[in-house]
């Protein structure tokens, strides 16, 4: 789920059309949608202070002793009026012997009949959202069962809106988000991460002129001289907070992919007004389609349909195979497709654990980037990311607060630091690990179409990797912060160079980030290497050689790890002997020595160690053609001068005696 903070942002954004656009045409829009993406609160509220509410009894009891194989939801809906009424049957296998079992439902939903068998039985309603059903008659374990559950009412709105009676151009609409207790402020249910909805049929009848937009395959739609009625039919397991309905007036067409296993249809419901920018738009998913297909594995709804619902809130939100939408930009559309594997398929265990959904989909909409050819969007996107991260010193991936929205959604720690737990997990183990590790966990019949916690893609990676990853998580996902790094790049020779690292972290929680570190060095020849260093303490030092001559040294140029550095680097200076641009005498020093501008002005003198940590800053004046510098309370030993001039940075190394 994501979100933008204004509607209008997302509608401006109509050039964004796909990877093969003129980079010319969309590089500010581009830019902008990513800048968007880690500016806001994702999945926050229009009204921001949503975000902060506490939900009380989110964590409920509720229908344990029952699995939910299926349930037929038929519901009548006008638009225009914020009201739902209808019957829910849920069929369950009891998992013990029971006379009893509860579900959770908001009391302000006025429950008309509970109905088992033809008869009508008891039902009672607490004040913590638990519906109590009772039985008449023992049903035995293992026992295919069923109730229907007649009720009517105005459901309130928790979280992101539950459920929303709003217009659009003057017509109604009616819109529901259940993430991530919201469904049972509108239909009665399990409300938890325990237990995934077998199949579902959902039945909706609304006014004529209007059309309902949900779940799955849409197998029936009648029409009378009133109302029409629509039926979608889902034969996939599904978490209760992924249903979902919307009801207004829209407008439909269809897009398609071809992935291996087949055409995916990806149907689109928008709004009339919006129709001429959403055709030209929602084309552009299908390559994200095909890209997530090859990376991972295929579309996992492929024999019913992918597609997008427009509604009246600034984001979206991934509802299974009909993703609910405030806009069409590449990165909203690549990043509510991608919960389709990461959310929808293979759903957290637990809220604590919402970064398997959020930081999944956040990096796949980044790896839409990386694989746009001689596209500049990846680097940006990493960029935006780690500003995202180290914005703030504290926090883990790891949710410490399930009672409140805003923690669970919060855009630094569960998208940006949950997407690149990933990327640099990735760097750490490989690529091939990482896709195959990612590509079991998918697969895993323990997990797939159903829920997972992080130890369960931990161990998946392991096995591809044969890495121990315990420190990693422990770091990365528990922990909070990031690391900062002191980088010293000393040249001894042409050809040999040492690396200094040093480390603090930003939060007392993790003591030291192992991390394999890459260095990049660029030799004489314009070639270049990246040596990837084993940083296991504060203050190792590395010496790298090569046959080459050595011109440059660069810190993970290509953003592997999410932190903060300092660079100090004589690497690759030009030595001031072999340039005759300035004279320095005597060398060896007792007491003084001095620095004689030949035919290029100076501006800056600085005295270092050989470890290149600057000792002593001399600016020098315009007129200036001498400076000397007092040397007498230097240790002896080997120090270096780095002369900055007009041209270019020399470097002379000077024995003090």
């Amino acid at each position: 789920m994501k979100n933008f903070t204004q509607k209008s942002l997302l509608l401006s954004l109509l050039i964004l059309l796909g990877f093969s656009v003129d980079a010319q045409q969309v590089d500010n829009q581009m830019i902008q949608d990513i800048h968007d993406f880690h500016d806001v609160n994702v999945c926050s509220h229009t009204k921001q202070k949503m975000l902060e509410r506490k939900l009380k009894g989110s964590n409920t009891s509720a229908g344990l002793n029952i699995d939910v194989t299926y349930t037929r939801m038929e519901w009548t809906i006008n638009p225009a009026v914020a009201s739902i009424s209808g019957v829910v049957t849920p069929y369950f296998k009891a998992l013990q012997n029971l006379h009893q079992f509860n579900l959770e439902k908001n009391p302000s939903l006025i429950v008309d009949s509970v109905i088992y068998h033809g008869v009508q039985i008891t039902a009672s309603d607490s004040a913590s959202y638990l519906m109590n059903i009772y039985l008449p008659n023992l049903v035995t374990a293992n026992t295919i069962d069923s109730v229907s559950i007649y009720y009517h009412g105005t459901p309130t709105s928790t979280g992101f809106g539950s459920f929303i009676q709003d217009n659009h151009s003057g017509s109604p609409i009616i819109w529901t988000l259940s993430e991530p207790y919201g469904a049972r402020e509108w239909w009665p249910n399990k409300n938890d991460l325990n237990d995934k909805i077998d199949s579902i049929d959902v039945i909706v009848t609304c006014p004529n002129g209007n059309r309902a937009a949900s779940n799955g395959v849409l197998v029936n739609e009648t029409h009378g001289t009133v109302n029409s009625t629509y039926h979608w039919r889902h034969r996939h397991p599904i978490a209760n907070y992924l249903v979902a309905i919307a009801v207004t007036n829209y407008a439909v067409y269809s897009d398609f992919a071809s992935i291996t296993s087949g055409m995916v249809e990806v149907l689109n419901y928008v709004y009339p007004e919006d129709s001429s920018y959403a055709v030209v738009s929602t084309p552009k998913v299908v390559q994200s389609i095909q890209l997530y297909s090859q990376l991972f594995i295929d579309y996992p709804f492929a024999n019913e349909k992918y597609g997008h619902a427009e509604f009246g809130w600034g984001g979206g939100m991934e509802h299974q195979t009909m993703s609910f939408m405030g806009g069409f930009s590449h990165s909203l559309m690549a990043h509510e497709l991608a919960h389709q594997w990461f959310g929808d398929m293979v759903t957290c265990g637990s809220w604590t654990d919402i970064w398997l959904n959020e930081g999944f989909a956040t990096y796949l909409t980044g790896l839409t980037y990386e694989h746009t050819p001689n596209s500049p969007y990846w680097n940006l996107w990493k960029h935006n990311t780690i500003n995202s991260i180290t914005s703030d010193p504290d926090g883990s991936v790891y949710c410490d607060d399930t009672t409140s929205v805003g923690r669970i959604f919060s855009s630094r720690l569960s998208y940006s630091k949950g997407a690149y737990v990933l990327h640099m997990l990735r760097w750490t183990v490989g690529d091939l690990a990482f896709y195959a590790g990612v590509q079991n966990y998918l697969q895993d019949a323990s997990l797939s179409y159903g829920f997972a916690r992080t130890d369960d893609l931990k161990q998946h990676i392991e096995t591809t990797s044969g890495m121990n990853l315990t420190e990693y998580f422990a770091d990365w996902y528990y922990g909070e912060g990031f690391p900062t790094y002191n980088v010293i790049f000393n040249q001894t020779t042409d050809t040999a160079m040492s690396v200094r690292l040093d480390q603090t972290s930003s939060n007392s929680s993790v003591s030291f980030f192992e991390m394999p570190v890459p260095i990049k060095v660029t030799f004489d020849d314009g070639t270049d290497s990246v040596f990837v260093l084993n940083h296991t303490s504060s203050g190792q030092i590395f010496n790298i050689s090569s046959p080459k001559n050595i011109q440059n040294a660069e810190f993970d140029p290509d953003l592997h790890i999410a932190c903060l550095f300092n660079v100090s680097s004589n690497v690759g200076m030009q030595k001031v002997e072999n340039e005759g641009h300035f004279y320095v005498y005597p060398n060896p020093v007792i007491d003084k020595v001095f620095i004689s501008a030949n035919n290029e002005k100076m501006s800056q003198i600085e005295v270092m160690d050989m470890q290149g940590r600057v000792l002593k800053t001399i600016r020098v004046a315009d007129n200036m053609k001498q400076v000397s510098i007092d040397m007498t309370h230097y240790a002896s030993g080997n120090y270096l001068l780095r002369i900055s001039g007009e041209k270019s940075n020399y470097i002379q190394k000077i024995v003090k005696q």
